[in-house]
């Protein structure tokens, strides 16, 4: 895997995953196309880090990276997600 995708895919997973699907770059993985689609489409972070574990493998320190990435980010540690949930006065 390339270190620029997995770089990329931290802070921009979707349009990551265009960029590469139009280059052809895509990792080799076991997905099927309309899994690969749906994926990156809904969940970009979980089809990456399925890339990762093909590739890399659960020893390889992207994947926890990655992982903790998706964990802070789908858990709402974000930004917007605080403004969202605020309590108004």
């Amino acid at each position: 895997m390339d270190t620029i995708f997995l770089v990329l895919s931290l802070f921009l997973p979707r349009i990551t995953l265009l960029i590469y699907y139009f280059s052809h770059g895509i990792p080799a993985n076991n997905m099927p196309l309309i899994g690969d689609f749906l994926l990156t489409v809904f969940l970009p972070r979980v089809l990456i880090l399925i890339y990762v574990v093909d590739n890399l493998g659960t020893s390889s320190p992207w994947f926890w990276i990655h992982l903790i990435a998706a964990i802070l980010v789908y858990s709402g540690f974000g930004k917007y997600s605080h403004k969202r949930y605020k309590k108004k006065d």
